[in-house]
């Protein structure tokens, strides 16, 4: 299996909702390096996973949807506990979506699955797999 991995950030803003959160209960900000990681079983005709550029442009682009934004007025996100795993199963379907319209060019509709990964520190990390 190979695999590409493209990196970008955000900085959001959010509360979340559980004792288990302690003080995170109330609003703060986090600052999150987003790595999205592209798995398939070949390459194509360039001898490529997806094109490392267009990639790092629709990465920025669903990061740019969410990022400077208060999560708990994202219409989109309603209902939702904003936690680092969560945030990077919202990350890996747009990306999805995105792939599956051609955002990546139609060589990326052959990947196999997306790995995104939210590090909130160099200490703690969350990562969703999707399979494609």
């Amino acid at each position: 299996m190979f695999t590409v991995t493209v990196r970008d950030h955000m900085m959001v803003a959010h509360s979340l909702r559980g004792e288990v959160f302690g003080p995170a209960q109330r609003l703060h900000g986090a600052t999150y390096v987003v790595d999205a990681s592209f798995r398939s079983a070949s390459l194509d005709e360039d001898s490529v996973v997806v094109d490392i550029g267009r990639a790092t442009e629709q990465l920025h682009e669903v990061l740019g949807e969410l990022g400077y934004r208060n999560l708990d007025e994202v219409p989109a996100l309603a209902g939702l506990n904003t936690t680092t795993e969560t945030l990077a199963r919202v990350v890996a379907d747009a990306l999805a979506v995105r792939i599956r319209a051609g955002g990546l060019g139609e060589g990326a509709r052959r990947l196999a699955g997306i790995t995104v990964t939210l590090r909130e520190s160099h200490l703690a990390w969350a990562s969703y797999e999707l399979d494609l």
